[in-house]
């Protein structure tokens, strides 16, 4: 078969016949941006959140009042005085007094870091637990995963006031016997989540293509597939601690937590309810210390996500 003639020779070509493909500088602008890493990019979605981000300065200004409060009156937050019992916010008493004659601003700002420092505390344990477990749980699997999955649906079907009550009554009630409390079974839904969302990953590209190159279990685990869960770890975490600041305040408020005189917002709340009628100010203002940080730490979660999810990116 004879080849086909070119219609055209090389003496009628011209760059007349031509046109440069490209796009007008306007719209290379819009297209075109500067490189960012993952976190960078993401704190610039989350500040975009005017929510998250005035949640984040309320529970800045909650932690730093936490850290410094209790020092600014010039009084303990154990510290009693008959004789200025049930006085109302003053000068001398920013946020009043107690049936004790104890200054509310430093027993709040104490209870506040107190319930920080349990919900905190139990978060960071139940992030050690729950993602161990859960990383380890997907990547061995077989009857290996079945077997820890059995240990998951046991401490699933206790209920958490049982196991703290059976506590209490073996333990002193105090912040680490509330914290082993809510240890003992916070860590699960940490560990289904990553458990799942390995079992998505371990059979990707990437992580083939670092076993083929002798990476064990514990190198992926901490190397590839942590690292790729990450946002759904912070978020889960942000979720955690405002529900172990209410955990903590509820056991305390039924007497379950800590006692006198050591403060809590459970047990100032506790306090302020038996005694709403008359001084309502002992209720109020534990209440909105308590509300501003479960509410802020909601919002600031709920950013969290948004800034953190890839398909959420414009």
């Amino acid at each position: 078969m004879k080849n086909a003639e070119p219609l055209l020779n090389e003496e009628e070509l011209s760059d007349d016949l031509f046109e440069i493909a490209g796009r007008r500088t306007e719209d290379s602008e819009k297209i075109n941006r500067p490189p960012l890493s993952a976190f960078k990019d993401s704190w610039l979605r989350l500040k975009k959140n005017k929510g998250a981000v005035i949640s984040l300065i309320v529970l800045s200004v909650i932690l730093l009042l936490a850290i410094f409060g209790p020092y600014m009156s010039g009084y303990k937050y154990y510290e009693t005085d008959y004789s200025v019992a049930y006085q109302p916010p003053n000068g001398e008493h920013w946020l009043g007094t107690d049936k004790f004659g104890r200054d509310q601003w430093t027993r709040i700002w104490e209870g506040t870091r107190i319930s920080l420092y349990i919900a905190v505390l139990a978060a960071f344990l139940d992030l050690l637990i729950g993602v161990t477990y859960g990383a380890v749980s997907a990547m061995l699997g077989g009857k290996v995963d079945n077997a820890m999955q059995r240990v998951i649906e046991i401490l699933v079907g206790i209920p958490n006031l049982i196991i703290i009550i059976l506590l209490i009554m073996l333990m002193k009630p105090g912040i680490f016997t509330i914290t082993v409390a809510m240890v003992i079974t916070g860590w699960v839904n940490m560990a289904r989540l990553v458990r799942a969302q390995i079992f998505k990953l371990k059979e990707q590209e990437f992580v083939l293509a670092a076993r083929s190159l002798g990476s064990n279990n514990k190198r992926l685990i901490l190397h590839h597939l942590v690292p790729n869960v990450m946002g759904l770890i912070v978020i889960n975490m942000m979720f955690t601690i405002p529900s172990a600041i209410f955990t903590e305040a509820f056991l305390s408020f039924i007497g379950l937590g800590l006692q006198e005189p050591l403060a809590s917002l459970g047990v100032l709340i506790n306090d302020g309810f038996q005694g709403m009628r008359n001084h309502f100010y002992l209720l109020l203002y534990p209440a909105i210390v308590i509300v501003g940080i479960m509410v802020s730490f909601n919002i600031l979660a709920d950013g969290l996500r948004d800034a953190l999810d890839p398909k959420m990116r414009k």
